[in-house]
């Protein structure tokens, strides 16, 4: 197991938090709920796009294309960097952060129109979209999870039965009910519910711990907190007999991941809010900074292979976690 399918887990769940953080901060601008839903739809569709990119890199046919793997993924990534990083450009030339955006987009938009691949069948054919990879199936999991909150007005108990219905639906289709949604085009079937669950199970620890919304002292704050990881870990065993796997989303895993992550997430809080020991830390500040930079690298490398051991498989290794926290240190200052 690679490190980054150790923190997936926390990916979701830390995105679930992120959720009511980004939406108040957006309306306290002004903005009407219909314009925040159409900003979070097209976050949501960057990472499904930057997800196809990862995912059809390796079916690239060069024959067809008329460029190498290397070279696409290279030019991909350029693209990505233009058109989604952080930009620091001079007030006096404004003009230069629009180019750069329009330019990756261009970039970007150029490499989709010419990637080919075979299919195993021996048919020409374009992308790929039965393969969202981890980053789609993220954009997926927060464009419901946000439509959700907007949706139901910050109501803890509605978020909540949302909560145990995407529980229940991941159960049915772990037990293949729900095998017939399979026969539609993947564009049509993008939700997964086992994922979307840890998501909207962060989003709820996040109205306990950090937002208080059934008691603001610290104390309420814990008993609700340990309770609800407890209840999380109990419907967690109750579902363990329709297994723990990562791979298929069960039920107990994406639950016994949600609650171990709702502790976490309460030490966080206890140590930076309420013994404020390491409250706006440098070092914390620029790990947290271009994580996107961080989780891309991996692909960096492994669509190169000339970097000696940087690959997707070499992230197992202390040599693959070193090169990429100091890789992110250094871009993040």
């Amino acid at each position: 197991m690679t490190y980054v399918d150790m923190v997936f887990p926390a990916f979701l769940f830390v995105m679930g938090v992120s959720i009511p953080l980004a939406v108040e901060r957006r309306v306290s601008a002004g903005e009407s709920y219909g314009r925040i839903w159409l900003h979070n739809l097209g976050r949501s569709l960057s990472l499904v796009v930057l997800g196809l990119f990862i995912a059809n890199a390796p079916q690239l046919d060069r024959d067809r294309a008329g460029v190498s793997v290397a070279c696409w993924a290279i030019l991909g990534f350029v693209g990505i960097a233009l058109l989604w990083g952080r930009h620091y450009s001079h007030p006096a030339n404004p003009w230069l952060h629009r180019s750069m955006k329009l330019t990756g987009m261009l970039i970007l938009a150029g490499l989709f129109v010419v990637f080919r691949r075979v299919t195993p069948g021996g048919q020409v054919a374009w992308l790929d979209f039965s393969d969202w990879e981890i980053l789609g199936l993220l954009g997926w999991a927060y464009l419901l999870v946000s439509s959700l909150y907007l949706l139901l007005k910050h109501s803890l108990a509605a978020l909540t039965a949302s909560l145990v219905l995407l529980c229940v639906l991941n159960a049915a289709s772990t037990l293949g009910w729900l095998g017939s949604l399979r026969l539609l085009p993947p564009y049509a079937q993008p939700f997964e519910a086992g994922l979307s669950s840890i998501t909207m199970a962060g989003l709820i620890a996040y109205l306990i711990i950090i937002e208080g919304k059934i008691g603001r002292d610290f104390r309420v704050k814990v008993l609700w907190a340990v309770g609800y990881a407890l209840i999380l870990f109990a419907a967690a065993w109750l579902l363990t007999p329709l297994g723990i796997s990562k791979l298929r989303d069960t039920p107990a895993w994406c639950l016994y991941c949600a609650a171990a992550n709702t502790l976490v997430l309460l030490f966080l809080h206890w140590i930076t809010d309420i013994r404020s020991a390491i409250t706006r830390a440098d070092f914390f500040k620029m790990v947290g900074t271009n994580e996107l930079l961080a989780y891309i690298l991996a692909y960096v490398a492994y669509l190169n292979p000339t970097l000696f051991r940087l690959t997707a498989n070499g992230t197992e290794g202390w040599y693959g976690a070193c090169a990429h926290f100091f890789l992110q240190l250094r871009f993040s200052q």
